[in-house]
């Protein structure tokens, strides 16, 4: 009797053969793929319609294993990248998939602009509060008092607080997750796709090798029972009151849920108060 092989739901979306993947034991960035590929699922999303992009850094190779349309960028590029592709071809779904050091230290730029101009993209940062692939250096996220290899006596410079950051700069959705919290990031991400503008949401994730090394602060299920005991969900709080520390309070929910004009929208209000009846005539990109 031949044994049953066990269906993996998330297979179908991977690049099989580019496994094994380069993260390492305990790190959640597969955690949070496996989430995503649930949202596509889950919101039924026409995966012929997805475009992933991402920039350099550990979850920029999100990109080059989702068996999806996807564009791996160049460092801090993946936002004006996708705002190019979304405007080329509003009826897309641009996913923006990268770590916080490309998307908020040399990509910090971008995101601020595009959250202005509410550009209809997704983008999920994943946090792991250091630069990861090029050797464990002190990132925009890292919190105060932490060690990283040019701060080793300890990061003394104020750090992000994304959530609060990107709800600043104009978002229409702002959320916080955990790579513990998967059923919330799952729901949240499929949310997202439901939304338009420009969504963002934070997931923190361990990285056992660099962060959770230097600071003995155990492996990754060790930090999973941190998420778990420190993460307090608290939807729609101030996002002043989300700064992060580095064993302190997590606080995680949907934060922002707006509706304003995304950047398409705009743009063709102002042309048709311009043009008026030849606004039809000129070529202008129209939203799906």
């Amino acid at each position: 009797m031949t044994e049953a092989i066990p269906h993996n739901p998330v297979e179908p979306f991977l690049r099989v053969d580019r496994m094994p993947h380069i993260w390492c034991p305990g790190c959640g960035i597969g955690t949070t793929v496996n989430c995503f590929t649930r949202a596509l699922l889950e919101s039924k999303v026409d995966l012929n319609r997805v475009a992933v992009v991402s920039g350099i850094g550990c979850t920029g190779r999100v990109a080059g294993y989702a068996r999806l349309d996807s564009f791996h960028t160049t460092h801090g590029r993946a936002i004006p990248f996708a705002t190019g592709l979304k405007l080329a071809n509003p009826g897309l779904e641009v996913v923006v998939y990268s770590g916080d050091g490309d998307l908020t230290a040399i990509g910090g730029n971008h995101l601020i602009h595009a959250a202005r101009r509410n550009i209809d993209i997704k983008v999920i940062c994943v946090n792991n509060m250091i630069y990861a692939m090029t050797g464990g250096q002190t990132a925009p996220t890292t919190p105060a008092t932490a060690i990283t290899s040019t701060a080793p006596y300890g990061a003394f410079e104020p750090s992000f607080n994304l959530v609060q950051l990107a709800e600043s700069a104009g978002a229409s959705y702002v959320a916080r997750w955990t790579t513990y919290h998967v059923r919330q990031l799952s729901r949240s991400m499929s949310e997202m796709f439901q939304k338009r503008g420009f969504c963002f949401i934070e997931v923190l994730s361990p990285c056992p090798t660099l962060y959770q090394r230097r600071n003995k602060l155990g492996d990754g299920l060790d930090t999973m029972k941190y998420y778990k005991e420190a993460g307090k969900i608290r939807h729609g709080a101030p996002t002043s009151e989300a700064v992060l520390t580095k064993q302190g309070e997590i606080l995680l929910g949907k934060f922002v849920d707006r509706d304003r004009p995304d950047y398409l929208e705009l743009m063709r209000r102002q042309l048709y108060e311009q043009l008026g009846d030849r606004y039809q005539e000129a070529e202008v990109p129209v939203c799906a």
